[in-house]
């Protein structure tokens, strides 16, 4: 492997391929669940580049993990133990390339950090609507890797949705360059959609054309506090009626959820919550004018209240009052973590079932697993939820983990089959959820995905244990 290094080194530079030392940022999983050994870690800067070091791992028979900031939580993107696998940071590969006004598009690095991307389309007078709670973080690349997902999806859809074209290398170290930001282009098979979602398994996303939106006149935001989740769900609808495409994000969270936000972060005011099962946030985005959009929220929750299915609301009165409010719904997985290791769950459920999968899940856990602690959050507004399963008060949450995940996961994704649900909504499979997705994938869609790994990469070089087990 000698002289792999070499080469690498005479494409990137020297200085950019990382053998020794603290590599812990690109050796260990964002949950610290998992640490692997590269054999190098490999900082290309440009298209070109790439390409050369995948031609020469792939001539070498050296597997390659594809890593943008390393934020996902599914262990897909770091290496495995062995070694030999050579970790390609698209970190250098940061830059917005062009910004298309009359097109609403913008062409961007796979390494460009997310916030950094809003941030250049809001100074161009454009928003970029993906946002998540890794937005400092996480880059445009894995986003796209794993579709990722977040607080605007009910009205702006997955990253999948804001994508309009692809530059990939491929395993060969081909270069696709299929950036052309059409909106209409029926020639042939989409590959774009192709390479989305597909965790770096085969090929390198290394850069990308988004959708851009105007910005909105006026963004407001509501806290509700409701008595059931299928109140909660009575209040989406409430919410599609009054605001249509304004309603840009519908969180909920479950009391427990919010109590650990208090516990761990005393500092934070959180409205509502001490004596309400659910809350909810929502975000209004009106390109008419600020008052529009209030007097929209107002009649919402006017409603809403007479009806029952809201027992208090306040809306923000400034920009730094909905920043507080969105700063506790970002703070349920942190205070998760100091209240100490857990099990989390990223699933799907069709939302006119999620209040009857929460009943029936609570219940099958808390008969099987006395004592145990059920964290409830996510997006309600487009059936996704996060599931997270806590240790009993007081007990060792290693220990916990270590007995009974299997048990946990089992009972809840069969609850979660059975309500025609998914297991994976925005994390992606990594490595966490390969042998659940062999489970519970049908053996058709299997062989077609197995059919296609097997077509685009057949040395199983890129990323191989994720998604799909390695052949």
């Amino acid at each position: 492997m000698h002289q792999l290094i070499e080469s690498l080194r005479r494409i990137v530079g020297p200085t950019h391929v990382l053998t020794e030392g603290d590599l812990s940022a690109w050796e260990m999983d964002w949950r610290q669940r998992e640490r692997g050994k590269a054999l190098a870690v490999v900082r290309p800067v440009a298209t070109n580049e790439v390409a050369e070091v995948v031609r020469t791992c792939a001539a070498a028979g050296a597997s390659m993990v594809p890593q943008g900031g390393n934020t996902g939580l599914v262990v897909g993107s770091t290496p495995d133990g062995t070694g030999t696998q050579v970790v390609l940071s698209l970190q250098r590969m940061n830059a917005v390339r062009a910004i298309d006004a009359a097109n609403l598009t913008v062409t961007v690095e796979a390494g460009c950090v997310l916030q950094s991307l809003q941030e250049s389309a809001g100074k161009a007078g454009f928003l970029f609507p993906l946002s998540l709670a890794a937005e400092g973080n996480c880059t445009i690349g894995g986003n796209l890797g794993t579709n990722a997902g977040g607080t605007q999806v009910v009205r702006y859809g997955n990253t999948r949705e804001l994508c309009l074209g692809l530059e990939v290398v491929t395993a060969q170290g081909a270069v696709w360059n299929g950036l052309s930001g059409l909106r209409k282009d029926n020639t042939g098979y989409d590959l774009r959609d192709l390479f989305i979602g597909s965790e770096g398994t085969l090929g390198v996303i290394t850069a990308a054309t988004m959708k851009l939106y105007p910005l909105p006149a006026a963004r407001l935001t509501a806290w509700a506090a409701l008595p059931s989740l299928d109140a909660a769900v009575t209040l989406l609808g409430l919410a599609h009626q009054h605001l249509g495409a304004g309603l840009t994000g519908f969180e909920v969270m479950g009391q427990f959820a919010l109590a650990l936000v208090a516990r761990h972060f005393p500092q934070q005011r959180i409205p509502l919550f001490t004596d309400a099962p659910y809350c909810v946030l929502l975000e209004n985005s009106d390109h008419e004018s600020e008052a529009h959009a209030r007097a929209q929220f107002e009649r919402l929750l006017e409603t809403a209240l007479d009806s029952g299915c809201v027992s208090d609301a306040v809306v923000a009165e400034s920009l730094a009052q909905a920043r507080q409010l969105w700063h506790v719904r970002e703070s349920i997985p942190m205070a998760q973590a100091e209240e100490g290791l857990n099990i989390k769950h990223d699933i799907s459920i069709p939302v006119s079932r999620i209040p009857e999968f929460v009943r029936v899940t609570d219940g099958l856990l808390a008969r099987e697993i006395p004592g145990v602690r059920l964290v409830n959050f996510g997006h309600l507004g487009d059936g996704n939820l996060h599931y997270n399963v806590q240790a009993p008060e007081g007990g060792d949450a290693r220990v916990f983990l270590r007995e009974q995940e299997a048990r946990v996961n089992t009972l809840v994704f069969d609850s979660v089959q059975a309500f025609g649900g998914s297991i994976s909504a925005e994390h992606g499979v990594g490595s966490l959820k390969v042998h659940e997705l062999e489970q519970r994938k049908s053996a058709v869609a299997l062989a077609l995905m197995r059919s296609i790994k097997q077509a685009l990469d057949p040395q199983n070089l890129m990323n191989p244990g994720r998604v799909l087990r390695g052949e």
